[in-house]
């Protein structure tokens, strides 16, 4: 609940900011968003994942690296099946569709959110089955770790929708674009007993899918034009933020 709780405070926005974003302020946003989740993608999941395999030795690798490529794909066949539109640059992805261009929008966001759920629940889950290599205060951070780069998030998708139809219709779209967080979160949870074993699979499989996001559309869109620098320093912020959160509280 904690990291829809960040996008639904995004989303709130819409009713207090009258005008458009700064684009160089929409930029730094997008590369804050990309360095939280590269860092969580890093300490709050693959690093565990590994440490969880120590019993494989130098294969300790294997679990994540093969998680992680199923996550970067499955992210990969989302994105080529379901229509959708980026919120920072509103081109449209995906099989061709006639969907208006908020419900796209929100499958956008929806696409991201998605892995988002799943590590937070991954962790979490790892808590409940008392994984050592997984602590309670390391699964807050991480949930506020991704609750922060929501707020950016929520408002940056809500925006273009308020233009079309008005600021409640925008703040109740934004906010359903986070709803699938705690769903695939709390299914994650709910199925703890039973994905115990493939549990460093599971958090490496929401890191790749994490980090396809960043790759595939976030940074492109805080470098693109002119004044990419900075999305560069907005990256670096968000990553020492996360970084911080994760190493401080974990």
């Amino acid at each position: 609940m904690i990291p829809f709780l960040g996008t639904t405070a995004g989303a709130a926005c819409v009713f207090f900011i009258k005008k458009e974003l700064n684009h160089l302020v929409q930029k730094s946003l997008l590369g804050f968003a990309a360095g939280v989740m590269v860092a969580a993608s890093v300490w709050s999941l693959l690093i565990p994942a590994m440490e969880m395999s120590d019993q494989l030795e130098r294969l300790a690798f294997l679990p994540a690296a093969v998680g992680f490529i199923a996550g970067i794909f499955f992210l990969l066949l989302l994105d080529r099946w379901i229509p959708h539109l980026h919120p920072a640059t509103l081109e449209s992805e995906g099989p061709k569709s006639s969907l208006k261009r908020s419900t796209m929008l929100i499958l956008a966001v929806t696409i991201h959110n998605i892995p988002e759920g799943i590590s937070g629940g991954a962790v979490f889950a790892g808590v409940l089955a008392g994984n050592t290599k997984v602590t309670l205060a390391g699964a807050f951070a991480l949930a506020i770790g991704i609750a922060i780069q929501n707020l950016p998030e929520g408002f940056i998708v809500s925006l273009p929708v308020r233009d079309d139809h008005g600021r409640k219709k925008a703040f109740i779209y934004g906010m359903l674009s986070g709803l699938v967080e705690p769903v695939a979160g709390g299914i994650t949870v709910l199925l703890a007993a039973y994905i115990t074993p493939a549990l460093p699979f599971l958090l490496a499989f929401a890191a790749g899918a994490m980090i396809y996001v960043v790759v595939e559309e976030l940074i492109p869109e805080s470098a693109e034009g002119a004044h990419s620098n900075v999305g560069t320093l907005g990256f670096a912020f968000g990553f020492v933020v996360m970084m911080i959160l994760d190493v401080a509280l974990g």
